[in-house]
């Protein structure tokens, strides 16, 4: 293990910090809090309907798992431009990307059930 020198990296760590401060100075929607970036850096959420920001996470998943299975098939018939690494990675991200929603709607099924059972 190698030594660290700390005052290199707190000078990096500054060096890197006023860039960044320079960078968000010089784009207005992130400094005046207009457009989704802006909004986003200064802590404010644009209001969206929850049932379609849930829709379009439903909609990614189920695209992810088109393309692995569209990968699969065409390494299964032999395509030469697709081949057994890009065919698993697809695969483990739709893997992935179905454990969280299933995550995400075990909670929201939890939050339901214990709204609801509050006493009135």
């Amino acid at each position: 293990m190698s030594d660290i020198d700390m005052s290199s990296v707190m000078n990096d760590l500054k060096r890197l910090a006023s860039q960044a401060q320079a960078q968000t100075a010089n784009r207005p929607d992130i400094a005046n809090n207009t457009g989704p970036l802006g909004e986003i850096a200064n802590g404010n959420q644009r209001s969206e309907n929850f049932g379609s920001l849930l829709q379009d996470a439903i909609d990614s998943v189920n695209e992810a798992q088109m393309q692995s299975s569209k990968l699969k098939k065409a390494f299964e018939v032999g395509d030469p431009n697709v081949d057994l690494p890009q065919v698993m990675v697809a695969s483990q991200k739709a893997s992935v990307a179905f454990t969280a929603m299933l995550e995400v709607r075990g909670k929201l099924l939890k939050a339901y059930q214990d709204v609801m059972s509050m006493p009135v």
